[in-house]
């Protein structure tokens, strides 16, 4: 098809991204938006509002993702689906998952404008919960839909505070059967996430248009280092039992069994590390360690995953100390359905703007999309690849350029 003339309100896109990022609990520049919080019930209204105004029909299911659809001439195939989260992990930025869901409104509303009439329907959809801030999973609401958390494993999550995630979902208003979540065979024919890289390639390239090709998958590990406590003064070296050397060096094999895993892909963290009793004069008794590894390719991920499980081993019974690794998730990396790859790319000519295949190393909640329908997602630059981080900035030329794509994306897989 050839390009539709297609005009992206920008200022009215940039108004609305600066309004929403108003629902916070920290202060600006900084945005803080935990799921089913005041100030998250809240920002759902006002996009609610938003798509109620654009004519949209708007739906929302048992645990609050939102939809919000424009019916098709064929209304009976399966959807073209768009859209992102706006839930922020405490003290981020704007532009994370946001510009993905306003800029998927905006493109709707421009297509609409254009006199487009999609043959399939064409549908926004918020994700709820994307970050794993208050119930430690991340994509709760896709992982949902797409049938990789069953509706038991939803009443098993808890937050810090002993809150159940089935009864704070019921107080912010999302009521139904977690059974009914799950999203039937079919539904999209296609599903399509713009967002920002939160990296620094595009930028330092040049180019304004990423189009994603595949989604590294995170495995998550919890490591419980135990050795024995005593005074600092009282134990000599020969004695000792430190859980955190033990650790230390712990966290040193995470490093070298990602650079020794054999793809350039693999990367590991080794992002959280509580000591206890955590006093300056007093050995380490216990250390608990929260490490995340990541690659597109899922056989040399998870061999620096048993790299990291046998060094752990090793260095734990060297020091004379128990540790016990226990796998929280293993997800396996998703691939970019190559049609929807092709009509990113078609769009991007359509527009004579260069692109540039690449892939996604932070996971996004397209990653359990693409488990149940042909999916793909679409980058744009951001400053200096920051991210999660008050500092979080797109330019609204990058923006308008992403969603201009977007709705000829969605133009061409409606059609």
């Amino acid at each position: 098809m050839s390009a539709m003339q297609v005009t992206v309100d920008a200022e009215r896109l940039g108004q609305e991204l600066a309004h929403l990022a108003t629902y916070s609990d920290c202060k600006p520049p900084g945005v803080t938006r935990v799921l089913f919080t005041e100030c998250d019930r809240r920002a759902r209204g006002y996009l609610r509002r938003l798509c109620s105004d654009a004519g949209l029909k708007v739906r929302e299911d048992a645990i609050g993702n939102l939809f919000a659809r424009w019916p098709g001439t064929h209304p009976e195939l399966g959807a073209v689906g768009s859209g992102s989260h706006i839930d922020a992990i405490p003290h981020a930025g704007r532009y994370d998952g946001t510009v993905g869901v306003l800029g998927a409104l905006e493109a709707m509303r421009a297509l609409r404008s254009a006199g487009f009439q999609p043959r399939r329907s064409i549908e926004l959809l918020m994700f709820t919960s994307e970050e794993p801030t208050r119930f430690g999973v991340g994509c709760v609401g896709s992982r949902s839909l797409c049938g990789s958390l069953s509706a038991d494993d939803l009443c098993r999550l808890r937050d810090a505070d002993d809150h159940w995630f089935d009864h704070v979902r019921r107080e912010a208003g999302c009521h139904g059967e977690l059974s009914s979540v799950r999203l039937p065979d079919g539904y999209y024919s296609a599903f399509v996430e713009l967002h920002i890289e939160q990296g620094p390639r595009l930028e330092a390239a040049g180019v304004p248009i990423g189009v994603v090709t595949a989604i590294a998958a995170p495995a998550a590990l919890r490591v419980v280092i135990d050795g024995r406590g005593g005074h600092a003064g009282g134990v000599l070296m020969p004695d000792r039992r430190d859980a955190l050397c033990t650790a230390a060096e712990a966290i040193l094999a995470v490093e070298a069994a990602a650079r020794g895993s054999g793809s350039p892909d693999t990367v590991a963290t080794t992002g959280g590390c509580r000591v206890y009793p955590n006093a300056v004069n007093s050995i380490p008794s216990r250390v608990v360690l929260e490490i995340d590894i990541r690659d597109v390719n899922r056989e040399s991920r998870d061999r620096a995953v048993a790299a990291i499980r046998s060094a752990v081993a090793a260095i734990a019974q060297r020091r004379n100390c128990t540790a016990v690794v226990e796998i929280l998730h293993s997800d396996p990396p998703a691939a970019m359905a190559p049609a929807v790859v092709a009509a990113i790319e078609s769009a991007c000519r359509m527009l004579q703007l260069n692109c540039q295949r690449m892939v996604s190393r932070a996971y996004h909640d397209s990653l359990f999309m693409a488990q149940r329908f042909p999916t793909g997602m679409i980058f744009i630059p951001c400053r200096r690849g920051v991210s999660h981080h008050p500092d979080e900035f797109a330019e609204p030329e990058a923006i308008r350029r992403g969603v201009e794509v977007l709705a000829q994306t969605l133009a061409e897989l409606a059609t």
